[in-house]
């Protein structure tokens, strides 16, 4: 059995030194005054003096190795004990040389696919916990938040478009109601009674203003020869007279 260890830098290869600096005040806030993580590079040490990490190229394999606390691009930080391997040294280099296929350089994602990820994958193959939360709590957030925000804006696209759906839908029944108000349909034989919408308004109306109810056939008949006495009578009568034989 043999130790892993894991090396944790501050990133500083921004090629700024103002920006750099602004890192390394980052980490020593949010990691070394309250414990919730930071900007850190990673790499894992396990047999010999070299150290495994993982980072960006455009071709080939993102794996790479360096001497153990060494990397020149960062800033080394400091060293954790994961705890020890049973894996022998030939089976260790099986295992990188997997992971060399799975992790080529230009799969490469700052929040998703980091070097702490990569060293996340290599101590679980190799049996040892993986690395503290704080290593790589900023990219998970950071990748947690780009999800919400793509779901976020996935379910606003849907929502438009149902909404529009829905309005094209509406549309149509209005302009439809509209037609139908603009001409009066002919009457089918078998509903005589039934007019056209703008019809029956009409005939509402009219029964609201004499406050009486739809009469039959007959009462229709008897309606209309009462009119027509009407007609003949002198100008002081009543214009208006109710049959008093007809329901009120």
């Amino acid at each position: 059995m043999t130790e892993v260890t894991l090396h944790v830098y501050d990133v500083t290869n921004s090629g700024s030194e103002k920006t750099n600096n602004t890192i390394m005040q980052i980490n020593k806030i949010f990691k070394d005054g309250i414990g919730l993580g930071g900007i850190f590079h990673s790499a894992v040490q396990v047999y010999g003096d070299e150290e495994w990490s993982f980072g960006f190229c455009e071709q080939g394999s993102g794996v790479f190795s360096c001497q153990s606390t060494k990397n020149p691009m960062y800033t080394y930080r400091e060293s954790i004990k994961l705890g020890r391997t049973s894996f022998s040294i030939y089976k260790v280099n099986q295992i990188l040389r997997e992971l060399s296929r799975e992790w080529p350089g230009h799969s490469y994602d700052l929040l998703s696919k980091n070097c702490n990820h990569f060293c996340d994958e290599f101590c679980e193959r190799l049996g040892v916990p993986k690395l503290p939360g704080w290593v790589n709590r900023f990219a998970h957030a950071g990748d947690a938040a780009a999800e919400i925000a793509g779901n976020t804006a996935y379910r606003f696209r849907q929502a438009k478009t149902e909404i529009i759906s829905a309005s094209k839908v509406a549309y149509r029944f209005l302009a439809g109601v509209a037609s139908n108000n603009s001409v009066v349909a002919p009457e089918s034989p078998g509903n005589s009674t039934r007019g056209s919408p703008r019809f029956q308004g009409t005939w509402f109306k009219n029964l609201i203003s004499n406050g009486a109810k739809p009469s039959n056939s007959s009462e229709t008949e008897n309606n209309n020869d009462e009119a027509a006495h009407q007609q003949q009578r002198q100008d002081a009568e009543a214009p208006l007279r109710l049959n008093p034989h007809r329901d009120i």
